[in-house]
Parts: C-alpha cells; structure tokens; sequence
C-alpha cells in the first residue's frame, strides 16, 4: 500500500493474522513495512472491546514509520459484533491479570521468534488501548524484553480487587511511558492522570483540551481529530527515540 509524505516512510503490508497463543491462536491483525529488512516489534493491547479499527489504524501507522506492529484479541472468546459496554465488562472481569500476562508474553514470544524474518533484534514496544493499556503497564513492571509503554486513555485506579494494580505497575517501570489522555474523560479524571504522572516522574504525561475517553478512535462519536492527529504523530516519534533502529537490506 502506497504512502503519503505525511503519513510515514514506508509501503506497507497489513492484514489479518492468526497470532499464536499458548497451543492455539487469537484473532490478530499484522502490520510491517514492504521492504526487505528487519525492524522493531510493536504488541498493540486492544481495548475492553477487543480488537478494533483503532488498533489496526495504529498498526498501520506504524508500519509506515517501519515498525512490525501486531495486535490480537484479548478475550479467548471474542465479543460479538454489537456487544455493549456490559458484555464487555463481564468479559474483563473474568479475564484474570495472570492470564492476560501470559497472553502478552507468548504473543511477544511471537514477535520476537516466530516473527523474527522481519524483526530486528532488541526489546519490543507495547502500545495498551484502555484496558488494554493497564495491562501493558502490568507486563512492563515485571519484564525486561519491554523497551517502552505507550497507554492511551489507559484506567490508573479502580483494580484493588484484582491481582495487580497499576499504582503498583507505575512505581516499579523503568521504561519510558507515554501516556495519552482527554482532558473531558467521564471514566478518567485529569487528577488521576496527575497522580499517575507523580507515581511515574519520568513519563511523559499528555492531556488533550476538550478531548473525551475515546478520542482517538474514528468509530466512536468523542472522535477528536486535533487530538488524534497529535497522539499519532506523537507515538512513532516516541517509539523511535526508545526502541532499536531498522535494519535495511541492500538486496
């Protein structure tokens, strides 16, 4: 697919892929440069609506910016189409932390072997939508294959009763994060993000005037398009001052 000068350096290819999951697979979405090389891995962690059109948009982007970017479904069982906001809470709560970070590790053991024609060696970036977003906190606290932690509208509190916390998540990375927030979010206070940036003082911690939780996402209604247009700019810049450089072949 062509490129436009805005939008990054490479053609790329994209299309849906079945990650490989522990002894079976998810529904994924893969995305990389169309260009002989090697190339930094980028795990993309859907929202509590599971895979969707942002993450393959974001996926997309960065591929034009030469990164393999991957994402796959978090729910063993996928939500079905038109599935409301408690069917997706249901599904969350009963996806417990451990499993979700098992489920990270093996699709970044993908990444990073299963993929490796294409990825260059050194640590992988995790991207986390929402829910998906507390999780990559989750996972970079407690392993060193992750070189950076990009969250967008990421929840910073409200997960006591779980396993895992993200204020516990916060003090204990020692990666870079960026965090992406609206300044309008109904289920995320700008004061949390405050906290949130206190707990993680060398973060970078961004909050969009007048933008509301899914400001991102061009499905969704609280669409942002200054916004977005910042953060998805904002994001491959990020990961390319963190992650390894590509690798082109001459060939």
């Amino acid at each position: 697919m062509a490129v436009l000068p805005h939008e990054g350096t490479y053609n790329i290819l994209f299309h849906p892929y079945a990650i490989p999951v522990g002894s079976g697979s998810r529904t994924g979405y893969l995305a990389r440069p169309d260009q002989i090389g090697q190339y930094p891995a980028v795990v993309i962690l859907p929202g509590i609506f599971g895979l969707g059109s942002l993450e393959k948009e974001l996926a997309r982007r960065l591929a034009r910016h030469g990164f393999v970017a991957m994402s796959f479904d978090p729910y063993p069982a996928p939500l079905p189409p038109g599935a409301m906001l408690d069917d997706a809470l249901i599904a969350y709560s009963a996806l417990a932390d451990r499993r979700a970070l098992t489920d990270v590790d093996r699709a970044i053991d993908f990444a990073v072997n299963g993929a490796a024609d294409f990825t260059v060696d050194g640590p992988v970036g995790l991207i986390g939508v929402d829910t998906g977003g507390r999780f990559a906190l989750l996972y970079a606290a407690e392993h060193s294959r992750v070189g950076a932690v990009v969250i967008i509208h990421a929840p910073l509190a409200g997960d006591d009763l779980r396993t895992h916390t993200v204020k516990s998540a916060l003090e204990r990375i020692v990666v870079p994060v960026l965090g992406l927030y609206g300044q309008d979010d109904e289920h995320i206070p700008s004061e949390g993000v405050d906290v949130a940036a206190s707990l993680n003082p060398s973060g970078q911690w961004i909050v969009y005037e007048a933008a509301q939780h899914d400001f991102m996402d061009p499905d969704s209604a609280q669409f942002h398009s200054g916004a977005a247009s910042d953060a998805a700019a904002r994001i491959p810049r990020f990961l390319s001052s963190t992650l390894p450089k590509p690798q082109i072949s001459d060939y």
